[in-house]
């Protein structure tokens, strides 16, 4: 049975090139033009290594096909991932690799050196069903796993607390409600919004996140609807809104909570209305997109208390769901950090890592007040300092405290040295994304800010 292959590349020449060469080395090819195309492509194909261009038409920085690259490792980690760019820099082919892809290829490319660089992938990462379990086998058990739930199988945990949800979800992302996921920060919210987006008819189409609780009340209005060039200050050019860029899909509004009350006014006119204006511009622009909110605070509290609008609420409430905090869930802990463990051991070289009998029984005890991004830094700090293969109660102790700087870990490396190299890493893996580094690593914007300039990190 052939590999299957697949081209994410907005620029056809090069994707009917790229599929002429690989069909003639016998592999099956499927092509997609459309980041938004790519992960349906993945479950429907099957392939067994993705040729991914960082540079789309609409966004040459390489931004938006480093997203991507994330976003399918995130779901599918060790799928082999080819980046492929016109814009060579060894900075976005470094992020890349950081990220996980196995290998950069700069266009134009020399056949001979593409095909190998195939070649060695598959032979490293060679079928399909290696990597299906998206969890390496610890996440979700097989009989969770089935092609018609594939989009919530990247969803980490086995506790009944969490499958209730998710059948929730699976069920409601059939329809075209909107959804309000509550839960503290940490539990995973944004995933379980875009596994209702990929899990829905319109999963072909683009799935948008904007953090709320990130935006400037001033810029509210652009960054939702857009603006036309001149219509303030800074305004150099035009600028599509996240209604825009979401345009068919799922916009998924992280932290509605911390919307002021004439951002809210704003965004219910639009929801009410099912149109908007771009800033500087008069022509009202119909929207169809399926809104997915997300918030860590208790809106019904805020209501009551008149800082949150109630016929917003309604609006946006139509399904609820409510994620439990990791430590309601404490059959999902040991899972998860086997889960967190598997990609640290890749990414810190250290393959035989795994987790002691007492560790695994001292991580359910723990309460977790930062929920599964807490664990996946604690998971991340222990996979650098463990001495040995078996990870025991003291390395996890060790990971958690990280008390003085003066203490040492293996290798000689003092503990800053270690905190440099974690920050590096997570930058690394979220593009230089300052906020969605902070919230991996379980600091806030202000507190990574002032760790970079510590450590003088670029």
């Amino acid at each position: 049975m052939p590999h299957n292959i697949l081209i994410i590349d907005d620029d056809t020449m090069v994707s009917t090139s790229l599929e002429l060469l690989l069909k003639r080395a016998g592999y099956g090819v499927k092509s997609v033009s459309r980041p938004a195309e790519a992960m349906p492509a993945i479950v429907e194909h099957r392939p067994s290594l993705v040729l991914l261009d960082m540079n789309f038409t609409i966004d040459t920085s390489g931004k938006d096909g480093m997203g991507l690259l994330k976003r399918i490792l995130g779901q599918y980690p060790n799928l082999p991932i080819i980046q492929m760019t016109g814009w060579a820099t060894v900075q976005l082919a470094v992020e890349g690799m950081k990220a996980g892809a196995r290998d950069f290829i700069a266009k134009p490319w020399d056949n001979r050196e593409l095909l190998n660089a195939v070649a060695i992938q598959l032979d490293k990462y060679p079928v399909w069903h290696d990597f299906l379990g998206v969890n390496t086998g610890a996440a979700v058990g097989a009989e969770q796993v089935n092609e018609s739930n594939e989009p919530f199988a990247g969803i980490v945990g086995e506790s009944s607390a969490l499958l209730s949800v998710l059948e929730q979800a699976k069920r409601v992302a059939q329809t075209q409600a909107s959804v309000l996921i509550t839960g503290e920060s940490g539990t995973g919210k944004e995933l379980v919004a875009e596994a209702i987006h990929l899990a829905s008819k319109r999963a072909a189409k683009p799935f948008v996140a904007v953090n709320l609780g990130g935006v400037p009340q001033g810029l509210f209005e652009s960054e939702l609807f857009g603006h036309k060039a001149g219509a303030f200050t800074d305004a150099r050019s035009d600028r599509k809104g996240r209604f825009e860029l979401a345009e068919g899909g799922t916009l998924f509004l992280d932290e509605i909570g911390d919307l002021d009350p004439a951002a809210q006014v704003k965004l219910l006119r639009v929801l009410q209305e099912r149109q908007y204006e771009r800033l500087g511009e008069s022509k009202a622009r119909k929207t169809n997109v399926r809104i997915v909110s997300a918030t860590s605070r208790d809106l019904q509290s805020m209501v009551a208390a008149g800082t949150f609008r109630e016929d917003l609420l309604y609006r946006i409430n139509l399904i609820h769901l409510h994620l439990p905090p990791l430590r309601e869930r404490p059959d999902d802990i040991v899972p998860l950090a086997e889960h967190f463990l598997a990609g640290a051991k890749k990414r810190y070289d250290r393959p035989k890592l795994e987790l002691g009998r007492e560790a695994k029984a001292w991580l359910r005890r723990q309460p977790f007040p930062g929920n599964i991004r807490q664990l996946q830094n604690l998971v991340e700090r222990t996979a650098i300092l463990a001495p040995a293969t078996v990870v025991q109660v003291e390395d996890m102790d060790r990971g958690q405290t990280m008390a003085s700087d003066k203490a040492f870990a293996p290798g000689g490396m003092t503990l800053e040295e270690m905190e440099v190299k974690m920050i590096k890493v997570a930058l690394g893996r979220n593009g230089g994304e300052i906020a969605a580094t902070a919230r991996e690593l379980g600091l806030t914007r202000a507190a990574l800010y002032r760790r970079i300039e510590k450590h003088g990190i670029g």
